[in-house]
């Protein structure tokens, strides 16, 4: 099998797309899409309601070859999915639900905390695809601990004296445990400040040093923290390792895709979300397994 990614420069998107390649072990070849006008993107949602499959509206330069399968995730290259599928003859899988576009793609693996519509060709899954290798970054040497720190998006606001408070209420809990910290791109000043406070066993502030130990973290760690502001982070957190997963929970505006996703799997055993106490919830989700269920 031979896979076109499509990659809309969101590395969130993307690293579901080669989730799926490398879950297949199948070749796969990258190839960047975009609109040059913003205009052409909302001119997209009509050509694809009127059923007109234009290469005209985007840029993607498609690598020589045959392919078997087109992948992308999210709204900017939805409707080149559809036409470069369509031009090469190849499946069309979309790794999120593609709103505002018609959903006659070949497969759609949606995540659940979009409420997708029940279909043949959609299928739920609990969390984003991802694919764990852990690159050696961390090495524990005694029972360890990892705390996985993220930032604020457009939901949440990561608020240094809380998070101050959820650390040492941790470090309290886990006497004796070595502890491993990585901050992400998100983390904010004031975050980073706090951290420096604390004295850490292995600790990344990624500003300073952008290398990702999470992958490590999941192999190595115990148990792992992790705020609740990143649906990929979670959704490596609980595809890969033996860890139990404690999700930080932030200060947020009500109900949203975050806490549909979490709640979903604190109710199934594969998280459980940090309230002052700890359960026993690592359950992992088997992606090779869903894609074998699709027909992959």
């Amino acid at each position: 099998m031979k896979i076109l990614v499509l990659n809309d420069s969101r590395a969130g998107h993307l690293n579901q797309c080669l989730a799926f390649a490398k879950l297949l072990n199948a070749e796969y070849m990258v190839a960047n899409v975009r609109y040059p006008k913003r205009f052409l993107k909302a001119l997209s949602y009509l050509f694809d309601k009127m059923g007109i499959y234009s290469d005209a509206l985007f840029e993607c330069t498609v690598p020589e070859g045959v392919f078997d399968v087109v992948v992308a995730a999210g709204s900017t290259s939805a409707y080149p999915l559809k036409v470069l599928s369509r031009k090469l003859g190849a499946k069309s899988v979309s790794m999120m639900l593609p709103r505002g576009y018609r959903y006659d793609y070949d497969v759609i693996f949606a995540q659940e905390h979009d409420t997708p519509p029940s279909a043949a060709n959609i299928i739920p899954i609990a969390a984003n695809f991802s694919f764990i290798s852990p690159a050696g970054l961390f090495r524990a040497s005694s029972p360890s601990i990892g705390i996985v720190i993220g930032g604020d998006n457009s939901v949440f606001h990561l608020q240094a004296d809380r998070l101050e408070t959820q650390l040492r209420a941790i470090i309290d809990a886990f006497e004796g445990y070595f502890f491993a910290v990585t901050t992400s791109p998100r983390t904010s000043k004031e975050v980073e400040a706090l951290l420096e406070r604390f004295t850490f066993g292995y600790q990344v502030i990624y500003s300073c040093n952008p290398v990702n130990p999470i992958p490590d973290f999941l192999d190595q760690c115990e148990r792992v923290f992790i705020t609740q502001d990143s649906t990929s982070m979670i959704s490596e957190a609980v595809s890969y390792g033996n860890a139990y997963i404690e999700v930080l929970p932030l200060e947020g505006n009500g109900e949203n895709k975050f806490s549909r996703l979490v709640g979903r799997l604190e109710e199934e055993g594969y998280l459980h979300v940090y309230d002052g106490t700890f359960a026993q919830a690592n359950r992992k989700i088997d992606f090779r397994e869903i894609l074998r269920k699709a027909g992959f």
